[in-house]
């Protein structure tokens, strides 16, 4: 398992920016001249049967769990599709060294397995999405990435999550022809692949501080200019005292928008956003793995970061004031044998209602235990069980029990 949580850190671009040296990478073609091609990619596919709750009555929006015509009965529903993590081919073109330079360029593909919508088999066109595409240059200054890669706010806690190389939370058939949710929404924000200019200092001692200009996000539906960056940064740290591998991380964001001239409540005025997250992990050397994690902030949302008004989950309440917003994850993972691994974990995403003329969903947690088999170095078996709940400010609840199963090729 250690071996395919690399690989997925690799695919995701950790904060780091460890994984954009493609020198790990499976296949790799040299040239005289110094130039090197390496490819590198992930084949799954999990089969999910999800029994989920109707909506409560005079719930506010919709809901993650059934969202996609199924709201008002209870949904039964089998599928197979890529989990998480989403298969992918990753291309990797190493520079000469220059000057005391590294450069490298990484495009990664991600393809959807399933078909898009509805049970239509003849609908084959997956989703394809090049949500990374961006160079390198390393050297003793630290590392500077150019391009469309994983945003730093969050990132790490999305790349700890066991449910990664999983399946987790299955959301509604709205979600045909993209990932499961893992805990996107139940323990953490979806940071995103963005647009960006990223520095990263060299290592000290473990340490290294990060900081991107990005592109900045919609805050909400009210948003009108969004003329200034968003900014976000990550000091992290990461090392092996003794027989234990320790990391932990904090994360910021900030970011600022006009509301539109017509907005209903506080036209012409500004939402400012900004949160911060962290988490600390630990490995053992007798097989146990332990992680926590967390984020809070204002005007964050409650699946991705900045929903602009996702299903009713808004970022900002009916008066056009910012709601704080919170989170946390907790997991443990033991290697009970060199093949077998068994993982539990739960979290939440939780915001304040503020001025709402009916009820929103102020909490989303969900536990999922997890059973993997290693049947070689580049391939895994994996079933999950997920209890996932959603709450509304009225105390009305929506409940959905998940069962997945599915196996991972890496190379």
């Amino acid at each position: 398992m250690k071996k395919s949580r690399l690989v997925a850190v690799g695919l995701l671009t950790a904060a780091s920016m460890a994984a954009s040296n493609p020198a790990g990478a499976a296949v790799e073609i040299g040239s005289a001249g110094g130039w090197k091609v390496s490819t590198d990619g992930i084949v799954d596919l999990y089969s999910t049967y999800a029994s989920t709750a109707k909506l409560p009555s005079g719930a506010r929006g919709l809901s993650l769990l059934s969202v996609g015509g199924n709201e008002a009965v209870k949904d039964d529903r089998f599928g197979m599709g890529i989990g998480l993590l989403p298969s992918v081919i990753a291309f990797n073109v190493t520079a000469p060294t220059t000057n005391g330079v590294e450069s490298a360029v990484r495009v990664g593909i991600y393809p959807a397995l399933q078909n898009s919508a509805n049970g239509n088999r003849f609908n084959t066109s997956p989703n394809i999405d090049f949500r990374e595409f961006f160079y390198t240059a390393k050297g003793v200054y630290g590392e500077l990435l150019v391009g469309r890669a994983l945003n730093l706010f969050q990132g790490k806690n999305i790349l700890n999550d066991m449910t990664l190389l999983g399946a987790g939370v299955v959301p509604g058939s709205a979600f045909k022809g993209n990932t499961t949710l893992g805990h996107i929404g139940y323990g953490y924000l979806y940071t995103n692949f963005g647009p960006q200019f990223r520095y990263t200092t060299p290592d000290f001692g473990g340490t290294k501080v990060a900081v991107s200009i990005g592109e900045p996000y919609k805050i909400s539906a009210d948003t009108s200019k969004m003329n200034t960056p968003r900014l976000e940064t990550e000091i992290s740290y990461a090392k092996t005292i003794g027989d234990t591998a320790v990391q932990a991380w904090l994360s910021g964001l900030f970011e600022s928008a006009k509301r539109s001239a017509t907005a209903a409540a506080r036209p012409g005025k500004t939402n400012t956003v900004f949160g911060a997250a962290y988490g600390v992990s630990a490995g053992l050397k007798n097989g146990l793995s332990l992680m926590a994690s967390g984020y809070a902030g204002k005007g964050l949302g409650m699946t991705g970061v900045q929903d602009g008004d996702f299903l009713g989950s808004t970022s900002t309440d009916d008066a056009g004031n910012e709601r704080t917003a919170w989170g946390y994850l907790a997991q443990a993972t033991y290697a009970l044998t060199s093949t077998v691994t068994l993982g539990v974990n739960y979290g939440q995403c939780r915001q304040e209602t503020g001025k709402a003329a009916a009820p929103p969903v102020t909490n989303q947690e969900a536990a999922t235990t997890s059973v993997t088999y290693a049947f070689n170095k580049f391939t895994k078996f994996t079933a999950e069980y997920t209890f996932a709940q959603n709450t509304w400010s009225d105390r009305a609840k929506q409940q959905s029990n998940q069962f997945a199963l599915g196996s991972t090729f890496f190379w």
